[in-house]
């Protein structure tokens, strides 16, 4: 029961998020007025920083995962 409710809502929650259009006024005036390589870094800082909030989550599920299959057999 509540597995449904579960990827109901989290499919609801994809489907209706906005996308944003924000950045801040330091970054865009250093990628604006700076060069390529300064993009460049700029870009893979926020790559960086972007993919660690995954890789929690992602351990977070695979540990629940595996709790729940111990608990079940």
């Amino acid at each position: 029961m509540y597995k449904k409710q579960f990827f109901f809502a989290f499919f609801l929650f994809f489907l209706t998020i906005e996308t944003a259009s924000a950045q801040c006024a330091m970054c865009k005036a250093v990628v604006e007025n700076g060069d390529i390589s300064m993009a460049e870094g700029v870009n893979n800082g926020i790559s960086y920083l972007m993919v660690f909030p995954y890789l929690l989550v992602g351990i977070l599920f695979f540990a629940i995962y595996r709790y729940n299959k111990k608990s079940k057999v």
